[in-house]
């Protein structure tokens, strides 16, 4: 039997030694997570995924986490409207690379279980044991209509995202097995070659519901969770964070497990403060998809909340959509990761209006920085 404890010395630390993780978030997504019509925004395509990845590797950058998204957003440029399926995506950059984790992020209703442990199988042979597993119950009932799939009442997507992460790895463990349960009934089930190496993929959830957070403290080794922030990357409200860590690592060690404890943020890094406020301002404001960003409002339900708070989701959607900003020089977004460390963050997936080009200045002058501080190990 495969035990939480050896997948701990290997996968869950990303097979290295940094104290706090750092990853890129949604590159698999045309214009990423800048909801913005700048001509240099992400473009998503797959030269620029594998162009990012080989730098990631050669940087030391821990992971890649992609989103699954199926349909577009509309807008003028039908935001994350171009995107790849993560399993298969994830399986192309494993092949080209050598020390990045990368995680396939998959829909549970949209995936039958059998099938999916099959092709996450295969990408975990691929990168030699550096495939990772995001899975998401959904929440998208537009993407859901378009596969003709109920989507379910909230608590019954946690019922069957359970059955579906048993299936997945009662066949990653074991052979000749029947399964009967509320959505799945399986008969004589089979599937080989097991996961690399004898261990099973590094699991995440961002489930914030109370159903959502205690299916990830359940089942995950990685749970990813959101920050309070005034809009400032120099006034993230970390301390209300840190009871909210410490009480999912208490919960999830009930259950048997060790889980590290993430959030997402955008970037804007550059050499002043002033330059930084411009760029961010020029993106998020000035060439914002309004357009996308009011959809995407409408589609949550928030278009009909009172006219202020609509406005304060239009620019925190505008922001990254909901992402942490991190809008400053070297010294403030490096500070703010220290400061994520101590208040007990295991690390963060980052994304920018253009991963690539931003990457080489990113790792020189922020990641070295943490480096210097012990966060990171050269």
């Amino acid at each position: 039997m495969i035990v939480q404890a050896e997948r701990a010395t290997g996968r869950a630390a990303m097979y290295n030694e940094n104290t706090f993780k750092i990853g890129f978030f949604g590159a698999n997504c045309s214009s990423g997570r800048f909801c913005t019509t700048v001509p240099e925004r992400w473009s998503g395509d797959w030269n620029d995924c594998l162009r990012l990845a080989k730098m990631m590797d050669d940087g030391g950058i821990d992971f890649m986490l992609p989103i699954g998204r199926w349909k577009g957003y509309g807008g003028e440029t039908d935001y994350q409207g171009s995107t790849y399926e993560t399993i298969t995506w994830a399986t192309g950059l494993l092949a080209a690379t050598k020390r990045l984790t990368v995680f396939g992020t998959v829909h549970a209703p949209l995936f039958h279980p059998l099938i999916a442990a099959k092709q996450m199988v295969t990408a975990d042979h691929v990168g030699h044991g550096r495939f990772g597993l995001n899975v998401v119950c959904g929440w998208n009932e537009d993407e859901f209509d378009m596969f003709g799939v109920d989507a379910k009442d909230h608590a019954g997507r946690y019922r069957q995202g359970q059955e579906w992460l048993d299936v997945m790895r009662e066949a990653w463990t074991k052979d000749d097995f029947d399964y009967s349960g509320e959505f799945y009934k399986l008969s004589g089930v089979r599937e080989k070659p097991k996961p690399y190496g004898g261990t099973l993929p590094l699991t995440m959830n961002a489930g914030s519901s109370g159903e959502g957070r205690a299916f990830a403290l359940r089942n995950c080794d990685a749970w990813f969770t959101s920050v309070r922030h005034d809009g400032s990357q120099r006034e993230a409200d970390l301390e209300t964070a840190i009871p909210k860590i410490q009480e999912a690592r208490a919960e999830a060690r009930m259950h048997g497990r060790e889980i590290g404890v993430f959030t997402v943020g955008v970037v804007v890094c550059r050499p002043t403060r002033k330059e930084a406020d411009e760029y961010h301002r020029y993106v998020t404001l000035e060439h914002a998809d309004w357009g996308a960003i009011d959809h995407t409002l409408e589609m949550k339900g928030l278009d009909k909340l009172p006219p202020a708070d609509v406005e304060h989701h239009r620019r925190a959607y505008a922001n990254g959509h909901g992402g942490l900003p991190l809008i400053g020089t070297p010294d403030d977004v490096a500070e703010t990761f220290a400061r994520m460390s101590r208040a007990g963050f295991s690390g963060i997936g980052l994304s920018f209006v253009n991963y690539a080009d931003e990457l080489p200045y990113f790792l020189d002058e922020v990641v070295g920085r943490l480096e210097r501080l012990g966060l990171r190990k050269p």
